[in-house]
């Protein structure tokens, strides 16, 4: 039966909203209404963009952060770096614009969402930490305040755009603090006023009676985008179900303002002359962003049919998915501006910024979670064997390019601002080099890196707690396995394959320009300094290698005979597999 989407309304509060057929503002003599499901596009894409483009540039003109005291102004600088990029909760010229004016797209709670998350990297500076301790309580008293507040609004009964974006942070900051039922319940109620204010419909095809202008349209479009990509990591994160889907209503993969594009980015907030020493980098934001919500539509089908917690996933959902999606990533990196990507074979001297790290990362994250279901499920294809060999050697592909990414990041910036994201790609990694080692104990290549992984998530705890339920799931595996992990440390102080973590300093600073490889030109090998995270075990002179070598034969038999740990990094206590 063809039914006509009825598009939004407002309520009797004049908020945006949409229901469906079944609801108490639905008469069935609406479903049968004459004309078409959806409206024509009346204009160019190309003058909307230039009108937003305009609009932005405007703001920035107007955007005046010297009235704005410490430590707000550092703490808004902070997240507008390093976390603002690749999340994009928040359209910064209108937030910044109602900041001044008290418009809609601004509020007290939301400025208190920004501020509380900002914290974990604003105290890495002496002044803003001192006067953090003094008078904000260490910075808690943001993250009380926007909590309290928002379910103030809540209570009131309003749902506004502010209300959402506030929750997104709440959950984020949530997540890296380990707190997992704050964070999965924030990000449920953002989803859900998601919903409610009609954000998942694309508002030019069903706008109904309602009005929006350009910049209405562009905020909620990269709001639901925003809000899909954090359904994904949410819930790879907590290892559940995906909630938001992209159906047919659903607003484009499109977004107009892409002003932000050719920006400069600057490692805000770096102590000593660090950041004056990075140089010039164009931020690629926009395109950034894209693309990494078309990685996530791909990585959504995984969760679907190959991580159900329910386990209802059969072996020929699991074979199609696999190769659909396998396709589907090849596809998407083909695309990809070169630019946006990060050769682990041709490493450049310096760390891209956080977001283009952040995004290589959890490609290579997602290609794991693809292939490593079929390490030990022992899935076969036409009454053969699958091919496990090929499945091995793109995980531990992935994971080795992941520790080298990742190295090249803290050897920049430091490993105070690393990401959970990536943070949870390091364990990804983990769980790979586990598995080599569960299944064949004397690879010393991966009991190598698997040691390094330990290494880096027992640092990055100390920013990000919840990834001491992933260190706690490794260490049970290890001593069953019999494993003493320190005398491994040992061995690694004069091993040939060094891990490399290192705290920037100005005089580590090289001074070249980040770029990718020149399209026709020969990838050259990377240099042999600290910069990276292996040396050659032979020679000492060969570049880090990421394709993975030794890999005795014995390990894929043995292989098909274990079980990985799970996806989630929180902590189960009744946890025994």
């Amino acid at each position: 039966m063809t039914r006509k989407f009825r598009g939004l309304k407002l309520d009797e509060r004049g908020g945006v909203t949409y229901h469906g057929a079944t609801s108490f503002f639905h008469l069935p003599s609406e479903r049968s209404t004459p004309g078409n499901n959806f409206l024509p596009l009346t204009e160019a894409p190309d003058q909307r963009r230039e009108r937003l483009v305009t609009n932005a540039w405007q703001q920035r003109a107007l955007e005046n952060l010297s009235d704005i005291p410490e430590p707000f102004r550092h703490l808004l600088n902070v997240h507008w770096c390093w976390v603002h990029p690749l999340f994009n909760f928040v359209y910064k010229p209108a937030f910044a614009r109602d900041m001044q004016s008290m418009g809609p797209y601004y509020s007290h709670t939301l400025l208190n969402a920004l501020l509380s998350q900002s914290i974990r990297w604003g105290r890495n500076n002496p002044v803003i930490n001192r006067i953090l301790d003094e008078s904000y309580q260490g910075g808690a008293i943001f993250g009380k305040h926007a909590r309290s507040s928002v379910f103030d609004e809540l209570s009131n009964g309003t749902c506004t755009v502010p209300t959402i974006q506030t929750l997104l942070l709440l959950s984020a900051n949530e997540s890296g603090l380990g707190n997992a039922t704050q964070a999965w319940t924030y990000s449920g109620m953002a989803f859900r006023l998601m919903d409610h204010m009609g954000i998942c419909v694309d508002n030019e095809r069903y706008v109904s009676s309602v009005h929006l202008s350009d910049e209405d349209v562009e905020i909620r479009r990269r709001l639901f985008w925003s809000c899909y990509f954090w359904d994904k990591m949410i819930s790879l994160y907590l290892g559940r179900s995906p909630t938001i889907q992209h159906t047919a209503v659903s607003p484009p993969h499109t977004m107009f303002d892409n002003s932000a594009e050719n920006d400069l980015w600057v490692p805000f907030g770096l102590s000593g002359n660090v950041a004056g020493s990075y140089p010039p980098t164009t931020a690629h934001s926009a395109s950034c962003f894209m693309s990494m919500c078309q990685l996530s539509v791909i990585f959504n089908q995984i969760l679907v049919h190959m991580y159900d917690p329910l386990f209802q996933n059969t072996v020929e959902e699991v074979e199609e998915c696999l190769y659909s999606q396998e396709a589907a990533f090849q596809q998407w990196w083909n695309e990809l501006p070169l630019f946006l990507r990060i050769d682990p074979n041709a490493l450049p001297s310096i760390s891209p910024p956080s977001h283009i790290v952040t995004m290589n990362c959890l490609y290579h994250t997602f290609r794991i979670l693809l292939y490593r279901p079929m390490l030990t499920r022992g899935v076969k294809t036409d009454g053969e064997p699958a091919p496990v060999h090929s499945y091995l050697f793109q995980c531990v592909t992935s994971a080795t390019s992941i520790i080298a990414i990742f190295n090249l990041f803290v050897s920049t910036f430091g490993i105070k601002y690393c990401v959970l994201s990536v943070s949870y790609s390091v364990y990804i990694a983990a769980t790979i080099y586990l598995l080599q080692v569960q299944a064949f104990p004397g690879d010393s290549h991966a009991l190598h890196r698997l040691a390094f992984c330990i290494r880096v998530l027992s640092e990055v705890k100390k920013y990000s707690p919840m990834l001491g339920g992933a260190l706690n799931l490794i260490n049970k595996e290890l001593a069953i396995l019999g494993i003493n992990m320190n005398a491994v440390h040992q061995a690694l102080q004069t091993s040939q394959i060094i891990p490399i973590v290192n705290t920037p300093s100005e005089a580590s600073m090289p001074e070249v320009v980040y770029g990718p490889p020149v399209q026709g030109e020969p990838s050259q090998p990377p240099p042999t300094g600290t910069e990276f995270l292996f040396q050659a075990p032979i020679n000492g002179t060969e570049g880090f290698d990421p394709q993975p070598n030794g890999l005795d034969a014995g390990v894929f038999e043995a292989m098909s005979t274990l079980q990985p740990l799970s996806a989630w990094v929180g902590t189960i206590p009744e946890y025994n597999q």
